[in-house]
């Protein structure tokens, strides 16, 4: 086994390069065909989430896999490899199915525990199988890594650990109350109906929220989803409307939760800002049991539910319940403050500043304009809170994609609170680590040994079989003369002195056989299938040929991703 994987995630980089280095399907595909293509690699799959980007390969070669591998992520990434390099780490052979493994447990998660990881390691086996560039070592690596995540999920308390990034990040909104108490009422807009803004809205819909609007590209998946809404139970008055409509809903909400597959920002800062600007004045001159939004309309329910699959709603209900301890706020949240003047922008505020100055002081301002939202995050924590406390939210905004939907310059108009991938990153460092942690270490440990066990085994019985075909062939040679030099013999006879024959063979092969089954287990087993070859002189093709044939049968046995 030479499993290699390359990847960056939001331990190792930050969230601007991730957010430039995602991938979209069609870069997956590419990513894929073009790693077989390199000389190092024998088979691959990619595991590419909003929080990670990894590249996993069986290789021939350690040096020349990392080259490759981490050339073709900067290639296909869009990210120079230059820039990309500081920020890539590099697992190999057991420390590689023991990242994974740790992966699958949400061990490796923003939010320690969550189980959504399960869900996008079966798409990885999927794409893999479906581009058949996954063989046999990826198949039963990622095979077994999902039954590891089920099993700490299963025998651990893991999920009491962390939560869901929805749940989190609505924590973060909710500051000081809990979430329960501070939804109740609160008008909430889901951009996006894939799995993560399904498992969104399904969480509002949880934890109180009282009318959900649904916008995304494709209506019909809006209209789905905001069907399953009120198929679930909750008493949640749900809605589909248009993604043009989107800024035009920020007037009638109090919470946007957004995730959708956009390579671009779905609400820029002019979006939010316009729609603040119209909800205070409607706030203003609402009376005070109307304050905080504006009026809306007679919430549309779907006029029947005919078609909607209750195992859905059951899923989204269950996904969407998951832990309820209170991750203590980090002061992640991002709330409206004075933006400080220069902060030592090399250039200046506006175009009249820009006549004149060089090149490379250019290129040092399009560097401060990028870099500033990180700049102000880095002032002292106690700035922020202080300003949790003294403004009043008007409208608070969970940006749950990458690359963002959200215009990070949100933060800086009065009344509005943004919580990002990158802010929940900083949040998440500090949450509190339940105990049930170790016990998840200890189930990686325990499974890393077993696979890695199991792979080396599995390394040497082409060898055994193919001694064993070798044995077979030297009986049938020499009973072939016993009946040339004895033909007398009757079919009783010939049968009786066969089989003995066979039987002393087997009692020779079983003891080596077995023995060195057990020795290839251990760590550094390895050399024992060439020894074996080199002391019975067995044919490398005919060896090649059984691993081949069995590669195929547990392909065919396997299927798609489970």
């Amino acid at each position: 086994m030479s499993l290699l994987v390359v990847g960056l995630s939001h331990r190792s980089a930050p969230v601007s390069v991730l957010e430039r280095a995602s991938l979209n399907a069609d870069a997956k595909a590419k990513l894929l065909h073009d790693t077989l293509a390199a000389e190092p690699a024998a088979e691959a799959t990619v595991l590419a989430t909003c929080n990670r980007i990894e590249l996993y390969a069986d290789v021939d070669k350690f040096h020349a896999g990392v080259s490759e591998l981490s050339t073709l992520l900067a290639q296909h990434s869009g990210v120079a490899l230059e820039e990309l390099t500081p920020y890539l780490y590099v697992h190999y052979e057991d420390r590689a199915v023991h990242h994974l493994f740790s992966v699958a447990c949400g061990l490796d998660s923003m939010v320690v525990g969550e189980g959504q990881i399960l869900g996008q390691i079966k798409d990885a086996l999927a794409l893999g199988q479906e581009l058949h560039t996954a063989g046999r070592l990826i198949n039963d690596l990622f095979q077994q890594a999902l039954r590891v995540g089920k099993r700490a999920h299963s025998e651990t308390g893991i999920d009491r650990a962390g939560q869901s990034l929805v749940t989190f990040g609505l924590e973060q909104l909710a500051v000081h109350l809990p979430v329960r108490e501070w939804a109740v009422g609160k008008r909430a807009l889901v951009l996006g109906a894939g799995s993560m803004s399904s498992l969104a809205a399904a969480t509002l819909a949880r934890v109180g929220f009282a009318e959900i609007a649904v916008a995304n590209r494709t209506a019909e998946r809006a209209e789905r989803l905001a069907e399953i809404l009120v198929a679930s139970g909750t008493g949640v008055a749900a809605r589909a409307v248009a993604m043009s409509a989107a800024a035009d809903e920020l007037t009638r909400v109090d919470v946007v939760v957004s995730c959708t597959g956009a390579t671009g920002l779905v609400l820029t800062a002019d979006d939010v800002a316009a729609a603040v600007s119209r909800g205070s004045a409607a706030h203003t001159s609402a009376g005070p049991e109307d304050r905080g939004s504006a009026p809306d309309p007679a919430p549309q329910t779907p006029a029947g539910l005919d078609g909607v699959d209750a195992g859905v709603v059951a899923r989204l209900v269950a996904a969407a319940d998951g832990g309820r301890r209170r991750l203590a706020d980090a002061g992640a949240v991002r709330v409206l403050a004075a933006v400080p003047e220069g902060d030592g922008c090399p250039v200046g505020d506006g175009r009249a500043a820009i006549a004149g100055v060089d090149a490379s002081s250019l290129e040092l301002h399009g560097t401060w304009a990028d870099q500033g939202e990180a700049a102000a995050q880095r002032q002292p924590r106690r700035g922020v809170r202080a300003q949790v406390d003294g403004v009043a939210v008007r409208l608070a905004l969970l940006d749950l994609a990458m690359p963002r939907d959200i215009d990070a310059a949100v933060h800086r108009i009065p009344g509005v609170r943004l919580v990002d991938i990158e802010s929940l990153a900083e949040a998440s460092a500090d949450a509190p680590m339940a105990a049930d942690v170790d016990a998840v270490r200890g189930i990686v440990t325990e499974e890393v040994a077993a696979f890695g066990a199991a792979q080396r085994a599995a390394h040497i019985t082409p060898t055994v079989v193919a001694l064993r075909a070798m044995a077979a062939e030297v009986v049938a040679m020499e009973v072939a003369r016993l009946d040339g030099r004895v033909p007398d013999l009757d079919e009783r006879q010939r049968a009786e002195v066969t089989q003995t024959v066979r039987r002393v063979v087997d009692k020779l092969l079983h003891a080596p056989t077995v023995r060195v089954k057990q020795l290839a287990s251990e760590p550094g087993g390895a050399g024992y299938a060439e020894a074996l070859r080199e002391l019975f002189d067995l044919d490398p093709q005919t060896v090649a040929s059984v691993s081949r044939a069995d590669a195929a049968d547990q392909n065919d046995d396997s299927g798609r991703a489970s």
